[in-house]
This record gives structure tokens, C-alpha cells and sequence, in this order.
């Protein structure tokens, strides 16, 4: 175990704990968009069934059959403005990526896909037993008989089955037995799931008649939606990809199974800024263009000229076939992007004093965020940790950015101890150190890890004990 203690400038004095903090603004700021954001997304669901009620649908609560078939309506509703807000956050809209961050917006539309199916489960099967109790049919009957007889109705069903399979290949433990692709392909077949379960809304029994405000809304909120999808999904990375033109320049070692791919373009200053946030790549060559890469910059993009030429760079590990491609890859290979994403940024703090913990290729954000990101000497913490110095990667780059802009470096190498979940190499955890024993004012910082998920929520875990709020914890998760 190695542990380094690096500034560039001793007996610098530290900012008093309760200095002017220039970042107290666009936090409140930032929560207040998330209690907004959150507030319009459960009152959708409301909405949608209030305007039902409005529209004379309690009428249907009268008797039995009515009631079992009024709550089918209801359990559809629901269930389709839930689906309609998964669309939404996984549309990368940026109001809701600056808000609360890519992987939290991905995390609430995975919990969000279970009860969505539950609704539409329920809404399919108590529709079957309300008209089949007014028309003296069983439920399997009846459900039967809507697919010969009713138009469209037989859409809906197939609708239901892809959203039974979207779901069922999201599970976890199903999707770790297949590859990303394969996964990712079923996943698309949400926005199959969702046109074909449209036309029987509009259509069956004047639920969405002409000139009710139902229509009116479901109108707006599918296309709208599907609009934000076109926009944000495909039109704005195709415009972003020939804006900047971005292509290969080199491949550089950087350790074994470590390579740093440079990449020249136009206009790369607009990109400047980003910090550790992360974009998605596609280098267009064979057998690679079709997958996707989510990779943060490792350092901002130097600009040449006026123009905005320049170079960028990215640094990657071998974690798989699809990285391991990477190291291959020739000069001029045009490469095409989107975002950047996420809030591993400035645009996430909410202190003057800010903490970097990385460990692996999760170091590399943290060497873009200490490049960009404000701070006075002496109010910053960088924390690298590996098994071995050769795994502290673009460590000579950060201990010279420490050293330029007074902050504290530790290194942290070693095995961790057997038998113990601890984030610390052995030396340290036997120690009894803590995240707070390298920066005791931890509390009142703010904290940025990448890693590991294992072991960034072991250093999530040792942050809250020593403090430190959910708000000023911020670990962007890419197992998307």
C-alpha cells in the first residue's frame, strides 16, 4: 500500500466553513426543478384520470359490471400515462438530465416498468370479467371474443405481450444472461408495444370521443412525447455528429489493456466544460458502428484556432469484446457522439469544497472534473485508488493538475483486506482510516465518486456516515 500526500502549496489557508458559497443558487435551483419535475409527473397520472371522472366515467360505478369495468378503464389509464413517462425519461430530455442526472432518470424509469405492466395486466383482465358479467360470459370467453369482434382490440393484445417481454428481458437476472445488444434490441420494441396500443384507445366505446378533453390530452402527451423521442434521440446526435465531424487521430497506451483514443474536429470548444459527464460514441467503422460507448472526456478539448479545431480525448479500459475493439482502431475513423450526459459536473455542486474519489478507469472523469471545476486552493480533495500505482491511470496528469491548482492528492494502493467490505487497501482499513480521515471537513463538501459499483457505494456508504448529505453525493452509474 502506497498513500501519497501531494499539494502544490503549503500553509495555504483553507475557505472558512461558512464563506459566501457560490454555489447555494443553482442548488436550490436544481431541487426545485426536481420537486417541479416530480410534482407534473405523479399529477399526469392524476390528470389522466381525473378527466375520465370529469367526462361522466363514475357513472360507470352503478353496478357490478360497470364497477369491474370503470376500474379496468382506470388501471389503463394509469398504466399507459406510466409507460408514457418511462418514454420521457429515458428520451434524454436535458431538463430532466440536468435535473437529476442520466442514471436517476434511467433508475425511476426501471421502477417505474412493474407497475406500469401490473396496471395493464389488471386493466386487460378486469375488463374481460366486467363485460363479460353484463354479457353472461366468462373472462376467458370474453376476452375472446374482443379479439374476433372489437377493431383493434387485437393490437392491444400483442401490445400487452411486447410489454410482458420488455419487462421480463429487464429483470436483472434475466438480462445478465445475454449480451447489451440483444437486450437492448428487445427494449426497443417499447415503442412498438406503445403504437399498438394506441388505435383501440381511440377507437373502442368513445373512450377518447371526438371534442372531449381526453382526447385532447392524450393527443398532446403522445405526441409530444414522441416528438421529444425524435428530437432528442435521433435528430440532435445526427446534428451534433456532422456539426463537429469528429474522427480519430491516434490511439495512445496508456497500461495494459488501458488506451487514450484522441479525436480531432470542428467546433470542439462548445463541448468544453462538460467535466466528468459522459457521452455516447459510435466509431464508424466495420463491425463497430452499431455499438454504443458511454464514455466520459478524460481531459477538456484543446482548441487550435478561431474555428474551434481541436482535439478531445477519452480513455478506455478492456472490459469486453466491444471495448477491446477500441485499441484497433485506425486514424480517420469518423466517429459520431451524443450528449454530454449526466450531472458527474459542475452543474451538480452545491459547496465550495469538493472531494473526487476514483478508482480503475473511473479516475478518468475525475481527471476531467478536477480540470474544469471552480474551486479555491486548498478546498479540494482528489482520492485515486488501485490495486498498484501502474492502476492509477493519467495519474501523472492529475498529480501535475493538483500541484497547478493546490489540491490535496492522495494515492491509495493495495489489496483490500480479506473478509471485510471496506473501499480502502488493506494498510489503510486496518488503520481504522476513513473517507473523513483524508479530508476532515468532508461534511461540507461535496462528493464525486466513480468506480467500481461495489465499491463506489462502499465509499457512498463511508461518505454518509461521516456526514455528508444524499443531495452533495454524486456517483454517475453507466450499467445502462
Amino acid at each position: 500500500m502506497n498513500t501519497q500526500l501531494l499539494t502544490s502549496r503549503p500553509g495555504v489557508r483553507r475557505s472558512p466553513r461558512r464563506a459566501v458559497d457560490p454555489f447555494d443558487g443553482q442548488h436550490r435551483r436544481r431541487l426545485l426543478r426536481a420537486d417541479l419535475l416530480t410534482v407534473l409527473f405523479w399529477a399526469s397520472v392524476a390528470g389522466a384520470v381525473a378527466l375520465w371522472l370529469a367526462d361522466g366515467g363514475a357513472a360507470g360505478f352503478t353496478s357490478a359490471s360497470g364497477s369491474f369495468t370503470a376500474l379496468g378503464i382506470v388501471a389503463g389509464l394509469a398504466g399507459m400515462d406510466l409507460v408514457v413517462l418511462m418514454l420521457l425519461l429515458a428520451a434524454r430530455i436535458p431538463l430532466i438530465d440536468n435535473t437529476v442526472g442520466h442514471d436517476r432518470a434511467l433508475e425511476f424509469h426501471r421502477k417505474l416498468g412493474k407497475p406500469a405492466l401490473y396496471l395493464l395486466l389488471a386493466h386487460g383482465i378486469l375488463i374481460a370479467i366486467g363485460y363479460g358479467m353484463a354479457e353472461g360470459l366468462d373472462p376467458v370467453s370474453e376476452a375472446v371474443a374482443l379479439w374476433v369482434l372489437v377493431p383493434d382490440m387485437w393490437l392491444a393484445y400483442i401490445s400487452m405481450l411486447l410489454f410482458i417481454a420488455v419487462v421480463v428481458t429487464s429483470l436483472v437476472a434475466v438480462r445478465r444472461r445475454f449480451p447489451y445488444e440483444f437486450w437492448y434490441a428487445v427494449h426497443l420494441l417499447t415503442y412498438a408495444a406503445v403504437l399498438t396500443a394506441l388505435p383501440h384507445q381511440f377507437s373502442v366505446g368513445g373512450l377518447f370521443a371526438e371534442g372531449t378533453w381526453q382526447r385532447w390530452y392524450w393527443l398532446a402527451l403522445c405526441i409530444g412525447t414522441g416528438a421529444a423521442l425524435a428530437y432528442y434521440r435521433v435528430a440532435q446526435p445526427l446534428v451534433a455528429s456532422f456539426r463537429h465531424q469528429l474522427t480519430v487521430k491516434r490511439v495512445v497506451p496508456v497500461a495494459p489493456g488501458v488506451v487514450s483514443i484522441e479525436m480531432s474536429g470542428l467546433r470542439l470548444d462548445q463541448l468544453a466544460g462538460s467535466g466528468g459527464r459522459f457521452f455516447i460514441w459510435r466509431f464508424l467503422a466495420p463491425g463497430l458502428w452499431w455499438h454504443p460507448h458511454p464514455f466520459s472526456l478524460s481531459a477538456d478539448p484543446v482548441r487550435f484556432d478561431d474555428a474551434g479545431q481541436g482535439t478531445l480525448r477519452i480513455t478506455v479500459r478492456n472490459l469486453g469484446r466491444g471495448s477491446a475493439q477500441l485499441a484497433s482502431l485506425k486514424p480517420g475513423t469518423k466517429v459520431a457522439l451524443e450528449g454530454p450526459y449526466g450531472l458527474f459536473s459542475t452543474a451538480a455542486r452545491s459547496r465550495n469544497r469538493v472531494v473526487m474519489v476514483g478508482a480503475g478507469i473511473g479516475i478518468t472523469p475525475v481527471r476531467a472534473l478536477l480540470e474544469s471545476t471552480p474551486f479555491q486552493p486548498g478546498n479540494a480533495t482528489v482520492i485515486l485508488r488501485g490495486h498498484s500505482e501502474s492502476e492509477l491511470y493519467l495519474g501523472q496528469e492529475i498529480l501535475e493538475l493538483c500541484q497547478r491548482r493546490g489540491a490535496t492528492l492522495f494515492h491509495l494502493t493495495g489489496p483490500r483486506p480479506a473478509g471485510v467490505r471496506t473501499w480502502l487497501p488493506e494498510n489503510s482499513a486496518r488503520a481504522g482510516h476513513r473517507l473523513a480521515s483524508y479530508d476532515p471537513n468532508i461534511a461540507d463538501a461535496d462528493v464525486y465518486v466513480c468506480g467500481p459499483a461495489a465499491w463506489a457505494q462502499s465509499v457512498l456508504g463511508d461518505a454518509r456516515a461521516a456526514g455528508v448529505r444524499e443531495d452533495q453525493l454524486h456517483y454517475e452509474r453507466f450499467d445502462w
